[in-house]
């Protein structure tokens, strides 16, 4: 088992609450993104980024490092706030945030940010593309390196994860991790009523997976399932992680609420938001780090639109 001292928890809640906090500022700063999909995630990403993952952030290419792949990639606030908390990049870049041109766009560009091991947009590819590096690394008989891939749930309606899901159990790439981040809740509603996905595990062990079924905000759970997924667990087959977790987890107003999978909080909703996420985390009450400049923009920008006059342009 992966036993984490009480510091360690910590740390790690700690980096958790920074990341969803990131992923508001980012999101409203830039006027777009995904609030719900990144929040649901923020623990998974805390412990893979802080605790498991072989990483050097200083050497982003380096060759004994465990490759990452967000195939959710409208959750990318949340990976960026990552990669920048650990080091990859400055943490004032997640203000260039589908900036034109900059190097964080609104779905993952591996030719434009340091850390990410795939580009992402189409749901449904991440996981073929995991498998090929999985097989690589089988190929190569290199035992350190672990691939690891989170998906959403409502992408699991995509037959090409299937597709690789079944290749991955053929190949018995027990180097390959794939987390689905489960927090019920697709774009539009429930995963339950617009396509459910239920039996999940069952049907990942169909497919000749070994699989285990954590709460995904818990810290200690997640360190012990991703290492006993490195180290107990392989023995042929891949293994999958279904992560039971809350879409919008620490903002009361955005979870389980479809509403808030894809919109960007006008500036003063930003700031409730962070005051109720501080309190809601134990942190000190603290809202949003640009308030005052992003309120300037109000002029341009409407609940989170960009308003655009009937000829297509924006108003004086």
């Amino acid at each position: 088992m992966r036993t984490l001292t009480p510091e360690q928890r910590c740390n790690l809640e700690e980096h958790a609450y920074h990341i969803r906090r990131l992923s508001v500022e980012m999101i409203t700063f830039g006027r777009w993104g995904h609030i719900g999909g990144s929040f649901s995630a923020a623990e998974l990403l805390a412990v893979l980024y802080f605790d498991q993952l072989r990483l050097k952030p200083e050497e982003p290419h380096w060759e004994g490092r465990d490759r990452f792949v967000m195939s959710k990639a409208h959750a990318s606030p949340a990976l960026y706030a990552a990669l920048a908390l650990r080091g990859f990049f400055p943490v004032e870049e997640v203000y260039t945030y589908c900036e034109l041109g900059g190097r964080l766009e609104g779905h993952t560009d591996m030719t434009r940010t340091p850390g990410l091991e795939a580009s992402g947009g189409p749901l449904g590819q991440g996981l073929s593309i995991c498998v090929g590096m999985a097989l690589g690394f089988a190929l190569k008989e290199n035992s350190h390196n672990r691939v690891v891939c989170m998906l959403g749930d409502g992408e699991c309606n995509e037959g090409q994860v299937w597709e690789a899901a079944m290749s991955a159990a053929h190949y018995r790439l027990d180097n390959l991790i794939a987390i689905v981040d489960y927090n019920k809740v697709m774009a539009k509603g429930f995963v339950r009523d617009l396509m459910a996905v239920e039996p999940l595990g069952a049907k990942w062990a169909a497919f000749g997976w070994d699989v285990m079924e954590i709460d995904g905000h818990d810290i200690s759970e997640i360190a012990d399932a991703l290492h006993q997924a490195r180290y107990v667990l392989p023995r042929g087959k891949p293994i999958c992680i279904i992560a039971h977790t809350v879409k919008g987890r620490g903002v009361a107003e955005c979870e389980f609420n479809y509403k808030w999978h894809t919109h960007a909080p006008e500036p003063t909703t930003a700031d409730r938001f962070l005051r109720e996420l501080a309190r809601n985390y134990g942190f000190p009450e603290k809202g949003y780090s640009r308030l005052e400049e992003d309120l300037e923009k109000e002029t341009f920008y409407g609940g989170g639109v960009m308003i655009m006059s009937d000829d297509g342009t924006t108003p004086p």
